[in-house]
């Protein structure tokens, strides 16, 4: 109570009883009030927080958690919302198979637990679609970029199996290892030993009778200018050896800079900037965009996100590159993959909407179907009547 408003010694504060009088509860003015302790009386000359005041505070706190909550969410919906109608709409006549696919295959084609029956399986399944090139996996490549032989010693035995069943079809081998960007371990591209151990790796697949080499470099930050560097030298050798250099692509900055936002605040950007993008697209005879893994939890959602990411990839990737978008070809649930949304069907419809807005007619486009050890056949039924047919 302020000090103006303290009443003269003994007399009895505005609105109390004098002493012994009754208050109308009938309870006596020098009691103490029920239900206090000693401990909880309020200081002389204050008053406790009357009901209505303390209803007053809360709704102070609710409604600023609530505009805390609407401020953070708002952003997210308005994405969301404009993710649901970049899937509206019906794709462009002709905007299917320009037969420049591609197919990931795992290590069991080149390590000895394959045959010829299986190719022959292979081959069937693959004759009559768009897939030009098989992306065989043959590493890992060591920490240091080099390559053992006995990674891959069935190589030729592929190589000359696929020639022979699918001629026409390109096997490349597909080479990746964990960056050291966001731990310890791993390869390190600022190192100029290691790129130049790499590049003597891919010439060493390439000596094997690979017709490309087709790299899988993770978690590869936005804007890496060794990765370029290396690029550079490892074109200059596929060049001289008339063969390909594919890359597999993280996706494209959502929104400007958004690989910048994630990267403070949860350690891994994920994202490239659609500039970088468009610098490594220009480096590389093909690039494949891993178009999954993309958190979004309907096929709507994720449907108008791969449109979007095909249309940002088609914007800065040269004519004279082949530009694949890639389709979830496996089934997990786990954060960031909900194999409920992220199906063959909502990408390749994406895709469609995506190629119809930006570059319906681009030739050298096509889809990477990730990965045949995974794949069901309602994955490829999928591929054959909503692209190739």
């Amino acid at each position: 109570m302020p000090a103006a408003d303290v009443p003269a010694a003994g007399e009895p504060a505005a609105g109390e009883p004098a002493a012994g009088e009754q208050p109308a509860d009938g309870q006596s003015a020098d009691e103490p009030a029920r239900g206090l302790g000693e401990g909880s009386r309020t200081p002389a000359g204050s008053s406790p927080p009357s009901p209505s005041g303390r209803r007053s505070r809360r709704r102070r706190i609710v409604r600023g958690l609530l505009l805390a909550v609407a401020l953070l969410t708002l952003p997210l919906l308005t994405a969301e919302t404009a993710l649901r109608i970049n899937y509206t709409g019906d794709p462009a006549p002709g905007t299917r198979t320009r037969h420049q696919d591609a197919l990931w295959l795992g290590h069991a084609w080149v390590d000895g637990r394959k045959t010829d029956e299986d190719v022959e399986a292979l081959a069937a399944r693959l004759r009559g679609t768009g897939i030009r090139d098989l992306y065989v996996h043959a590493g890992p490549l060591e920490h240091d970029g080099t390559l053992p032989r006995s990674a891959w010693p069935r190589a030729r035995w592929l190589i000359g199996a696929v020639h022979r069943e699918l001629p026409g079809v390109r096997v490349q081998a597909w080479l990746g290892d964990k960056l050291a960007s966001e731990g310890p371990e791993g390869l390190r591209l600022e190192r100029a030993d290691t790129r130049a151990a790499v590049v003597t790796s891919a010439r060493q697949i390439l000596d094997a009778g690979f017709e490309g080499t087709h790299f899988d470099l993770e978690p590869l930050h936005s804007g890496d200018r060794d990765y370029l560097s290396l690029l550079d030298d490892l074109h200059t050798l596929t060049r001289t050896r008339h063969a390909v250099l594919s890359v597999a692509a993280h996706q494209i900055d959502p929104v400007p800079a958004f690989h910048s936002f994630w990267g403070t605040t949860t350690g891994h950007p994920k994202w490239w900037s659609q500039a970088y993008f468009g610098q490594v697209a220009r480096r590389v005879d093909q690039i494949a965009v891993m178009s999954y893994d993309t958190m979004q939890p309907l096929q709507s959602l994720y449907g108008g996100y791969v449109a979007q990411q095909t249309s940002l990839a088609l914007e800065v990737t040269p004519q004279s590159t082949d530009l694949l978008m890639g389709l979830p070809f496996y089934h997990e649930n786990r954060f960031g993959h909900w194999a409920h949304a992220e199906t063959v069907p909502a990408a390749v419809r994406g895709v469609r909407l995506g190629l119809s807005r930006t570059d319906a007619d681009r030739a050298r486009f096509g889809v990477a179907l990730y990965v045949d050890f995974a794949a069901t056949e309602d994955d490829w039924r999928a591929y054959e009547e909503d692209w190739v047919r």
